[in-house]
């Protein structure tokens, strides 16, 4: 039906490799000696480890249109953060390359790669983490629309990963069947032995037991134990009567499966995820008890975890700024900048008398390479800053040299006034819970009377005659003083009794009394279309930083009247 891709590649187990494990070796028998107080060699290390890749098995569509439109297996996607997902019914929007990009963005990461098969009704297809170097379908005679779609992805480690989401048909056994049989010659003809596989997705089987899975026994394991729910529930249904979803895989990569955990939740033999059993529904936030509910939700996704060997790497942490001899002015916003290799997240602190450190973020992502910091109050000439990766914390560096905290110069200079977090889509339907947050970053107050904030419908809310807006502070306005969260610092309720933001996109405006225009944002529906998420600037109060999801940055749906990663303005 269609063109089939393929591509081959070798990689060898590099002598780094070796080293590494050598290295440990020694190390649990007392071969290494200790090197002592010498802090300039802690910021590298090298290490072959084990990574945890999560697959799930995924026909989460809700609603009439055999769709991800109305958010339900969004949240699930947003709440249990699979690496690779092979997914079915993979239509959002109206299926334009910018609509697919935009739902793997706000569904998964904007790091995430994807393959959709083309001229599907509902077609297959592969989301990943990780690089997919090779794609295409394989025929499915015997049905009309939608095909097998694989994809080789370049996963940490010695070995690619090869996967195939298919959606067999629900008329009988023997055709699911003969499906199965095709599909595993398609996998002998095509797949090398020794990479890792996995056939996930709908296999609208109503047993265990059915001629397929001795079909596919050929190349992948079928065996138990099977993921289960919170309650030990192995079927996958909506009614959870029959198991129509599955992640098998073949034995190289079940050697190396592991418990699926998720908070403090450990699932034996992996997960099937239904919301309505889920508990507590916060460890796969913002994912709702109800998703699973949803009008037209027919299955459960299935998840499986596996430690896998990685690559050896050297992982390293460099702080740039402030490296030593800097003077920053008390109250002023300045960044902290690094640059890191082979680090997930980093945790950045900082000193003022070079012995007590006090933690700014405990883990933010490192790819960001910087961090907005509010200087503090006290002075000083002795002030450093750490950068740590959060899960090792003896890969770390320090600043060069003491730079100075004074009450003047430094780069204080003017107020800096910009809208840092939206909230547009309120949780549930109080539209009182709505709010823009506004930060001043600068070194200087801002006052704020007269000026106003705005939507492309029109005018919000007029901050009250002597409202002021302190250095390295925080103003939220909400819908209305009843939404306004208890404990919230310097709050108030929008002058016109709303804010009635569009949860399709809109356009916010913050004018000062004299009508200029101060900030600007024109935001997506990807920003604003999940329940209770808001949109923030990344990295968090920095002026002119473009806005993403809320949960990109923390676990919190959002921080009105906090930075992103709940500490306090």
């Amino acid at each position: 039906m269609r063109k089939t891709e393929s591509s081959s590649r070798s990689r060898l187990f590099g002598r780094g490799l070796l080293a590494a494990v050598l290295s440990l070796t020694l190390a649990a028998c007392g071969g290494l000696p200790q090197d002592e107080g010498r802090e300039e060699n802690l910021g590298t290390q090298e290490a072959a480890l084990s990574v945890r890749l999560r697959l799930m098995a995924a026909n989460i569509t809700s609603g009439n249109l055999q769709s991800y439109d109305p958010g339900n297996g969004t949240r699930i996607f947003q709440g249990t953060r699979p690496d690779v997902v092979m997914i079915q019914e993979f239509n959002y929007g109206d299926n334009s390359a910018a609509a697919i990009r935009g739902f793997v963005d706000t569904a998964f990461g904007t790091g995430f790669y994807y393959y959709r098969e083309a001229g599907a009704q509902i077609p297959n297809g592969v989301i990943s983490r990780y690089p997919i170097i090779a794609s295409g379908e394989w025929d499915d005679n015997q049905v009309s629309n939608r095909d097998f779609a694989w994809a080789r992805i370049d996963v940490p480690g010695p070995k690619d990963l090869w996967v195939v989401s298919v959606h067999l048909l629900t008329s009988s056994s023997s055709i699911r069947n003969t499906e199965a049989t095709n599909l595993v010659n398609f996998i002998k003809a095509n797949i090398p032995t020794g990479d890792y596989l996995a056939i996930g997705g709908d296999f609208n089987t109503s047993s265990r037991t059915e001629a397929c899975f001795s079909t596919f026994a050929q190349v992948v394991s079928t065996a138990s134990p099977y993921p289960a729910d919170r309650n030990g529930n192995t079927n996958t249904n909506a009614s959870r009567g029959s198991p129509y979803d599955h992640v098998l895989v073949d034995a190289d990569l079940r050697a190396y499966q592991t418990a699926t955990v998720i908070g403090a939740s450990s699932f034996s033999a992996g997960l099937v995820a239904d919301t309505r059993v889920y508990s507590p529904i916060s460890e796969i936030s913002p994912a709702l008890s109800s998703d699973s509910g949803a009008t037209n939700m027919q299955h459960m996704a299935v998840i499986k975890d596996f430690l896998i060997p990685a690559d050896t790497v050297t992982s390293s942490v460099t702080v740039n700024a402030p490296n030593g001899g800097e003077s920053y002015a008390t109250g002023s916003s300045q960044s902290i900048t690094w640059s890191a290799t082979g680090v997930t997240n980093v945790k950045v602190e900082y000193t003022l008398d070079g012995s007590t450190w006090s933690t700014l973020t405990s883990s933010t992502a490192a790819s960001s390479g910087s961090y907005t910091w509010t200087v503090p109050s006290t002075t000083t000439t002795t002030a450093k800053v750490r950068v740590s990766d959060a899960a090792n914390s003896a890969i770390t560096d320090t600043s060069n040299a003491n730079f100075s905290i004074t009450t003047s110069g430094g780069g204080g200079g003017a107020a800096v006034v910009f809208i840092n977090e939206i909230l547009a889509n309120e949780a549930g339907s109080d539209v009182n819970g709505e709010f823009v947050e506004i930060v001043n970053s600068g070194g200087t107050a801002a006052d704020l009377s007269g000026w106003t904030l705005s939507d492309g419908a029109g005018l919000r809310h007029t901050f009250a005659s002597g409202t002021t807006l302190a250095a390295g502070k925080a103003i939220t306005v909400f819908g209305a003083a009843a939404g306004i969260p208890s404990g919230t610092v310097n709050a108030v309720a929008a002058s016109t009794g709303g804010l009635t933001l569009g949860n399709s996109g809109d356009t916010v405006t913050l004018k000062s009394a004299a009508g200029t225009t101060v900030d600007t944002t024109t935001y997506p529906s990807s920003l604003s279309g999940t329940d209770g998420v808001s949109m923030n600037r990344s990295p968090d109060v920095t002026s002119g930083a473009t806005f993403v999801l809320h949960t990109t940055l923390s676990s919190a749906l959002s921080s009105p009247g906090k930075r992103a990663n709940g500490t306090a303005y």
